[in-house]
């Protein structure tokens, strides 16, 4: 009897070892779809990889595509990494969320580089947790904050014009809220909606020709196209005020930004979180930066003859 109980003890020790070993064998395959090359998202994507090889070291595998501005692409990636068994899918842009969202429901969906969930995935009762199978971080920077940065940089002004890809939804979502707070503030707003990169150069040089300054948001047709928005603004010698800090370094005067970097690596630690922990993403509420700096491109605002406030950080460039 004592050595059949020494036996069981045995195995189940043998048992327990090779689960061990297992687990800590385990690999995961990682789908990344991002919608487009530019500064912020290619940060943004970084910093996940980071964070998920600090954590698995050469026990990840990332399947890593770029839809390179088209939504349909992005269906087409989403669905090869659905095929390929992905363990977790990353989707970096509103674009990119909306296709991971109507391709699976079952793959765990972390979404970054995204400004509002309840607007990207159509939610009227968003109450900061999407559930199901997604969640992730959000972009989004005060958008008051933004406002108030363009009367203090420009208290003279009296026409902003707001430049945004109409086929971005997050993009007229921030675009709304901004009008309503420069409005508030003694500002005649005109909106300036572009289809995509074809129609850009006409509709930026018609807002320079109308507007004193000009405010683009997150946008990521616009940041990939920001050289465009530059050769046009500068020499009118209209300020581009932007949502982040990619165009701010090529057309912009001044920003109030986040870290894309560390918003990535933070989508990283929920992926840590769901395919280590088991934690339930339908329970993991969307997050948000905790810092927001405002900078400023010394260069553009020296050609413009802007006086920046102390409390501005100098963007580095190239």
């Amino acid at each position: 009897m004592k050595k059949r109980a020494a036996i069981i003890l045995f195995t189940a020790a043998l048992l327990s070892g090779t689960a061990g070993a297992s687990a800590e064998d385990q690999t995961y395959k990682i789908g990344i779809c991002q919608l487009i090359q530019h500064e912020a998202l290619d940060t943004a994507t970084q910093g996940f990889k980071d964070a998920l090889t600090d954590k698995f070291g050469d026990n990840v595998e990332f399947m890593e595509r770029n839809a390179q501005g088209d939504f349909y692409l992005c269906s087409t990636i989403i669905n090869e990494f659905v095929s390929g068994n992905a363990d977790l899918i990353l989707a970096n842009a509103t674009a990119s969320l909306q296709a991971a969202a109507t391709a699976t429901d079952q793959i765990p969906i972390l979404g970054t580089s995204v400004t509002e969930y309840g607007v990207a995935l159509e939610l009227d009762d968003f109450d900061g947790t999407v559930g199901g199978n997604i969640s992730g971080t959000s972009d989004l920077a005060p958008l008051d904050a933004q406002a108030d940065m363009i009367a203090e940089l420009f208290p003279d002004a009296e026409n902003v014009g707001l430049l945004y890809c109409s086929g971005e939804p997050n993009s007229g979502y921030q675009i709304d809220v901004v009008s309503k707070e420069l409005e508030s503030l003694g500002y005649s707003c005109t909106e300036y909606g572009f289809v995509d990169s074809n129609d850009l150069a006409s509709v930026v040089m018609q807002a320079a020709s109308n507007c004193d300054v000009l405010y683009v948001p997150t946008d990521n047709t616009a940041a990939s196209n920001a050289e465009l928005i530059a050769n046009v603004c500068i020499p009118e010698e209209i300020p581009v005020v932007t949502g982040e800090e990619g165009p701010c370094r090529i057309c912009g005067a001044a920003t109030l930004t986040i870290s894309y970097y560390d918003l990535g690596y933070a989508t990283g630690e929920m992926a840590v979180r769901i395919l280590a922990d088991g934690e339930d993403i339908s329970t993991m509420p969307i997050e948000y930066a905790p810092v927001f700096k405002k900078k400023y491109n010394k260069e553009i605002c020296g050609k413009l003859g802007i006086e920046v406030p102390d409390d501005y950080e100098e963007l580095e460039t190239e």
